[in-house]
């Protein structure tokens, strides 16, 4: 570590991006943490454009489920944006492949994400790229809409315009961002519903929505009951999402009329199932309801212009070019560990030092048997053997790239760990799908369960001391 400013120490990176790459930034007084958003401006000159429109676009808002923005930092080659570090990980590790989540826990996040949307709806402002990988959590367990780097402001001293970008990810664009000019809201909403159907589900219910696609077609036809992951959901939350995912947008349910919908009024319980009694009313008090409410179970170009902001605010990005991960997330497992309490009252420079931490909670990693020898090289033969295609850096960091069912590249990190005596090998997503590299983690883990340390991974203080070669 080495000092960044007076007073922080720049810590190790937590991912990389289209333009450059993000680091972590502790306080050595309060060991608060920041991430900060590096731009290198040698190897991508124009990118100071972006980074123009995003920090403006960040400045118009503050909403406790969006994630916080501090400040920028210009220099000659290089630019700095700052963000809240989101110690909770990612939405899409909550996902279990073809599962999902329980009920209850999607509805919670998907209040939240809607809570959000509505409120850059409220400053005219159009997130464009909705998707659990842009979906962080909290300490706290509460959801923050990150990764702003396709936004755009569609709606200025009250006149709204048209846009024309085509922009996201595509299996959660709608179908009018893929053929023609299209209105700001339908479109994020239409990402929302597609987030809600991955929560409950697990699954994504297509890989674009355009008439090619057979699963697409067979939603807009009417033919979809038999098909997941339709027949995962019951009646009130399949309910919702028809509304949510019409394919006319002026047809599509707004926000809100989707908070108005019985099953984001319905209290759905931890340890049981929906009762139709159990409703919330507006405030989110309980209420008595006559309603028989069905039972849920438990179950993942170039923009035009507008007034007020300067034309160099367009931004050029396209779906082959954006990077698929979160910028205030880490790589790295030593970047998943948030400092709870130092062995001294500051950090020094002397990279020795034992610093006790906080396991951040996330599921793609295990731990290992602690015979085993030479984990890396059997974990790579292995990932070869399964036709990936890997690489190990100098500090044993093994990066692993493949395509996945969409033909799409997928690349993750496995990064090995000794914490305390015990040895951890911890995934990481760098770019693509997360429901995907969810899948493709589920396998390796069991493939290589004749390696793998029985039991859950402990969340509790650990102790992080070195990477292994």
């Amino acid at each position: 570590m080495s000092d960044f400013v007076e007073g922080w120490t720049l810590g190790h990176t937590l991912g990389e991006g289209a333009y450059g790459e993000v680091k972590l930034v502790i306080n050595t007084t309060s060991g608060e943490a920041v991430a900060m958003k590096m731009i290198d401006l040698v190897k991508h000159p124009n990118a100071r454009q972006s980074v123009r429109k995003e920090t403006t676009i960040h400045r118009m808002l503050s909403n406790p489920h969006i994630i916080h923005y501090f400040g920028q930092r210009s220099e000659a080659t290089m630019e700095y944006i700052f963000l809240e570090y989101a110690a909770g990980g990612e939405l899409f590790d909550r996902i279990e492949p073809d599962i999902g989540m329980p009920a209850w826990e999607a509805q919670k996040y998907f209040k939240q994400l809607v809570s959000a949307v509505e409120y850059l709806h409220s400053r005219g402002v159009a997130h464009r790229d909705l998707k659990p990988e842009n979906l962080l959590l909290d300490e706290h367990d509460n959801l923050k809409v990150t990764d702003f780097g396709m936004a755009t402001v569609y709606r200025l001293q009250g006149k709204e315009r048209c846009l024309d970008k085509r922009c996201g990810t595509l299996p959660y664009v709608a179908p009018e961002v893929l053929s023609r000019p299209y209105h700001a809201e339908p479109a994020d909403v239409w990402s929302c519903g597609i987030i809600l159907v991955a929560m409950l589900a697990g699954e994504l219910p297509w890989d674009q929505p355009l008439a090619e696609c057979p699963e697409y077609l067979a939603w807009k036809d009417g033919k979809y009951m038999s098909l997941t992951p339709w027949s995962k959901l019951d009646n009130a939350s399949l309910s919702l999402v028809r509304k949510a995912l019409h394919h006319l947008p002026e047809s599509r349910y707004t926000l809100k009329q989707i908070k108005e919908h019985r099953w984001m009024l319905t209290k759905i319980h931890k340890d049981r199932k929906l009762e139709g009694n159990d409703v919330l009313d507006g405030n989110g008090l309980n209420q008595m309801c006559s309603r028989n409410e069905h039972k849920v179970p438990r179950l993942g170009l170039s923009q035009p212009e507008f007034p007020g902001l300067e034309a160099s605010y367009t931004d050029d990005m396209n779906f082959e070019q954006r990077a698929g991960f979160s910028f205030s997330q880490p790589t790295d497992m030593e970047d998943l560990l948030l400092c709870t309490q130092l062995q001294t009252t500051q950090y020094t420079q002397n990279a020795s030092q034992n610093i006790l931490q906080k396991l951040v909670r996330r599921m793609t990693r295990f731990f290992v048997k602690s015979e085993c020898d030479n984990i890396a090289k059997k974990l790579v033969s292995h990932l070869e053997h399964e036709g990936y295609t890997c690489r190990i850096s100098e500090v044993g960091v093994i990066t692993v790239a493949t395509v996945d069912r969409r033909k799409m590249p997928l690349v993750f990190k496995a990064n090995i760990v000794d914490m305390d005596g015990k040895i951890l090998v911890d995934f990481r997503l760098s770019k693509g799908c997360g429901i995907e590299f969810k899948r493709r983690f589920v396998k390796i883990k069991t493939d290589l369960g004749d390696l793998v340390e029985k039991g859950a991974v402990s969340w509790p203080i650990a102790v992080a001391t070195h990477s292994m070669p």
